[in-house]
């Protein structure tokens, strides 16, 4: 069956780590000499990733010790350990290439479990030439990691679920659960997923008590996999952090009164100053603090977002609205993307893909679980960044998991037109 399936979707594979290969050499090609990375996030990976190989504190400053899970700069400090300096920023893209190709085998893996053979073949040549996809492993940032280990989560919960006997059934659901927790170190936003997923999962009364039994399984693997974190935060800070500390100022960033939508940071120097002058009146510094001022910048910009939205609770409706178009708009957000020809790539590639998915849900939604895993993603990353900003960059996990769907709804159709002797063939 490993076999088979290895040489089914080898093709695809193939292809998919040259189109992200050139792919990042192309994008790194048109980025202007004082750019090295195309977005902002990608410097501070790539920092913390020089710290790490360095033997330095895991902090991009004194006042942000806490700003990033350690997950994906885990993954790019080999780079700065081969090198005596800074590597170049394309092995950072050929390494997202990499973890591109990998995120291909897991959709195969996923299609061929849930659905047969020709739909893990459709998934895998899906997978590896969705334009958003070959995007996402072409620039320096978490998605390249994050979607491998979530659909490889989603995988591990299936085939738990499909085991009848619980020291399989067991080991799978643990498994899923260290997924999750590695998943979570690359994207903090994912913490909440495996509790939702569970709770969905208990919603059947017939497969409540397996439903039950994995869950344990699956919130211990997630709390082995998360509790280093945790231990050095609490350690670090002296209070339970269970991500990051950079959760107020991406609230604030969706709730405030110049709030449009889409991200923009300036504001955090503000608060950083004003607290700054608050800690230095007279009296203040005598008086002790009981968290570290990253902490307490944090606080600060939670607790006014949180103002905000309660006093203006119409205009924080609105904002969830443009946000939501915003994540499954058509046509690029960012301007310098928004020209005709990313434009007509997103276009062909994005609506086919979204219309086949949502029907493949809508058509499996009560299958069971493992089909529900594969758009709970899309719910999720929606309702959360209806609430923080929202981009085309947030969809694409959930695209990859919905491409698993359309896959299934293609293959199961491709089935039905070929004749049972090619079919037979075929395998």
């Amino acid at each position: 069956m490993f076999s088979l399936a290895c040489k089914s979707i080898l093709p695809a594979l193939i292809v998919a780590l040259l189109v992200r290969l050139a792919a990042g050499v192309w994008w790194q090609d048109r980025l202007p000499d004082d750019q090295r990375f195309g977005f902002p996030d990608s410097e501070s990976y790539w920092v913390l990733a020089d710290r790490i190989a360095s033997g330095e504190p895991y902090a991009l400053n004194p006042d942000r010790r806490v700003f990033r899970t350690p997950g994906y700069p885990v993954l790019l400090a080999p780079l700065f350990v081969v090198v005596d300096g800074q590597p170049p920023v394309l092995w950072g893209r050929f390494l997202g290439a990499v973890l591109g190709t990998a995120a291909v085998a897991a959709a195969a893996a996923l299609a061929w479990v849930l659905f047969g053979r020709q739909s893990g073949v459709v998934a895998a040549w899906a997978a590896a030439l969705y334009p958003e996809a070959v995007a996402m492993s072409t620039f320096v940032l978490s998605e390249a990691p994050f979607v491998p280990l979530m659909l490889m989560q989603l995988l591990l919960a299936t085939l738990a679920w499909r085991s009848d006997e619980p020291s399989r059934q067991s080991r799978w659901a643990g498994l899923a659960g260290l997924t999750a927790g590695a998943a979570t170190l690359m994207r903090p936003s994912w913490l909440l997923f495996t509790p939702l997923a569970l709770m969905v999962a208990c919603l059947d009364s017939h497969q409540r008590r397996r439903a039950l039994r994995i869950g344990v399984w699956m919130l211990l693997g997630l709390t082995l996999a998360m509790s280093p974190w945790w231990i050095r935060n609490a350690w670090v800070t002296g209070h339970f952090v269970p991500t990051t500390l950079q959760v107020g100022e991406s609230l604030y960033d969706g709730w405030n009164p110049q709030a449009t939508g889409a991200s923009d940071m300036q504001f955090v120097e503000e608060f950083r100053q004003r607290l700054r002058q608050e800690d230095a009146a007279p009296g203040v510094a005598e008086r002790g603090f009981d968290r570290s001022f990253e902490q307490r910048l944090d606080q600060r910009m939670r607790d006014a977002a949180w103002r905000w939205a309660a006093a203006h609770p119409m205009d924080a409706v609105r904002l969830a609205g443009v946000k939501f178009l915003r994540i499954w708009n058509v046509w690029p957000n960012e301007p310098s993307l928004a020209n005709w020809r990313f434009g007509l790539l997103v276009l062909v590639g994005y609506v086919p893909l979204l219309v086949v998915g949502v029907y493949g849900a809508w058509r499996w939604a009560s299958a069971g679980w493992p089909y529900q895993l594969c758009f709970l993603p899309a719910l999720y990353f929606t309702a959360l960044h209806m609430i923080f900003v929202g981009s085309i960059r947030y969809r694409q996990p959930a695209m990859v998991a919905l491409l698993v769907l359309a896959a299934g709804v293609v293959g199961t159709w491709w089935s039905r037109r070929v004749p049972p002797s090619q079919e037979g063939s075929c395998r």
